[in-house]
């Protein structure tokens, strides 16, 4: 199954009142073929939080990269990973993060 989805990036600025707020510029919309979603627990700091994993198969795209945020389905998955995709030349295999 394919779907869209936006890619945007994160973009920090310092607030008046010396905090800090986060907001997202749009870089651009993809196609994503999904593949299988993953869960597992992970332990930083002492504290355990669940993560959830899912890879997603896209055109090549210069734009993309490590850090950017893909929104689809009322989420925002984190871009971990990137790499080139072995059974289809011109696609590249997204490594996508949710932390919950």
């Amino acid at each position: 199954m394919k779907i869209v989805a936006s890619l945007v990036r994160a973009v920090e600025a310092e607030t008046p009142y010396g905090g800090r707020v986060v907001s997202y510029e749009p870089v651009g919309s993809l196609w994503l073929s999904l593949g299988a979603r993953r869960r597992r627990e992970r332990t930083e700091g002492g504290v355990t939080r669940g993560v959830e994993t899912l890879s997603a198969t896209v055109r090549a795209d210069p734009r993309l990269a490590e850090g950017l945020v893909v929104r689809f389905g009322g989420a925002d998955w984190g871009v971990v990973g990137i790499e080139a995709d072995p059974k289809a030349a011109g696609r590249v295999r997204l490594n996508l993060e949710q932390a919950r």
